[in-house]
């Protein structure tokens, strides 16, 4: 198993001011101050909210942990599109051992035809997890979830908002999200306060100085409630000059397309892709997809 996912960016410590000195933390007994060696440290639980507490020594952790094992264990197939995002933890790489090739391009290949995902447990760092076997972009990868009493109901830390939604606010809500809606492309987006946070230390490396100016949203008079329509109307008023600006050339229409200039999107190519039943599209990238459509053709 490999991480999906990486850190980037300066890692930031914690230092005396004025000095070179790091700021370590230590094992303390909380009543005398001193150092604790880690032989002489034990788990402990609280017991019904009390003060008082059971100690668990390492053979008792010992004795419950799961069983450790190389493999991952899956129990039944479902839909991937049937699992909601709020139970997915993380996402994992998996890769074959050498006497298991076969039968992970067989798994690969069958799940991409069939658009299905496989459920099982896995044993991570001493502990079990519920994890989703799924194809993504020419390999498996195990996603762990959360156990079903992990996730929360909104209704526990919230009050879901109530009243009718006005229609007219409903219609001027859509079309917003209609103008605004595009695909999904990663690379458009970037981590600001990472970029920031690099600039700043290369700067003072230097002996310089670095100043952003605050973004914080203009106030439109104190204590001003602004309406949730004429907010939309302003947005869709602004989009529509923003489009107006690109779509010509000092005010003169664009040519229109031909069909030689036209990029089709990727819900048209999920459609053509589709038709010629090409197995795994629904997880392929928009140039997967016009590459597969291309071979395919």
């Amino acid at each position: 198993m490999y991480s999906a996912r990486e850190r980037h960016g300066p890692t930031v410590h914690q230092f005396v001011r004025g000095t070179n000195a790091r700021v370590r933390y230590q094992r303390v007994n909380e009543d005398t101050g001193e150092r604790v060696a880690n032989e002489d440290i034990v788990k402990g639980a609280e017991v019904d909210e009390s003060d008082s507490f059971v100690l668990l020594e390492p053979a008792d952790m010992e004795q419950i942990q799961p069983g450790r094992s190389k493999t991952l264990e899956i129990t039944g197939f479902i839909s991937a599109e049937d699992v909601d995002p709020l139970w997915f933890s993380s996402t994992y790489y998996l890769g074959p051992d050498k006497s298991s090739a076969k039968p992970y391009r067989l798994l690969l290949a069958a799940l991409e035809e069939s658009g299905r995902a496989g459920l099982g447990t896995l044993v991570m760092r001493n502990r079990q997890h519920l994890a989703l076997i799924a194809p993504q972009q020419g390999v498996l990868t195990a996603s762990t979830l959360y156990w079903p009493d992990e996730i929360r109901d909104p209704e526990d830390v919230m009050r879901p908002p109530s009243g009718e939604v006005d229609k007219g606010e409903l219609r001027l809500a859509s079309q917003l999200i209609d103008a605004m809606t595009t695909e999904w492309e990663p690379s458009q987006y970037s981590d600001e306060y990472e970029r920031r946070l690099e600039e700043l230390i290369a700067t003072k490396a230097r002996g310089g100085t670095v100043s952003y100016e605050g973004r914080e949203p203009e106030e439109k008079g104190e204590g001003k409630v602004v309406a949730l329509d004429d907010a939309l109307r302003a947005s869709l008023k602004q989009r529509k000059k923003d489009r107006a600006a690109k779509s010509g050339q000092r005010g003169r229409a664009p040519a229109p397309r031909t069909s030689e200039d036209h990029q089709p999107t990727k819900s048209e190519l999920l459609e053509q892709a589709k038709q010629l039943e090409i197995p795994g599209r629904t997880r392929m990238s928009k140039d997967e997809l016009a590459d597969a459509i291309s071979k395919a053709g």
